[in-house]
């Protein structure tokens, strides 16, 4: 299960674009700009999934469920628990162009 959010937070991390990424994961870069643009869990094509998941993994990426503890010792980012309003003005902030407040 991977959600939108991650697979944009992985993109930064690799320093890729989505035509990269959807050559990465021998997927149409429309499929990779629909998972992008989903609310929460991405949904789609189990196959492409799959490949977006695969791709992730071989090129270093270690997707972490809420909850779970990361397997390895890299860096990495995790967002913080929010309730779903919190969540739902962070998005609205961050496409208006406004800046958070800590």
């Amino acid at each position: 299960m991977i959600t939108a959010a991650q697979m944009r937070a992985a993109r930064a991390l690799l320093g890729i674009d989505q035509r990269s990424l959807a050559e990465l994961a021998e997927l149409s870069v429309p499929t990779i700009q629909r998972m992008e643009a989903s609310e929460g869990v991405i949904r789609g094509n189990v196959d492409s999934l799959m490949k977006l998941v695969q791709a992730l993994d071989c090129a270093g990426i270690e997707l972490i469920a809420d909850g779970a503890a990361s397997a390895g010792g890299g860096r990495g980012v995790r967002l913080k628990e929010q309730g779903a309003a919190a969540q739902a003005s962070a998005r609205r902030n961050a496409r208006a162009g406004d800046p958070q407040e800590p």
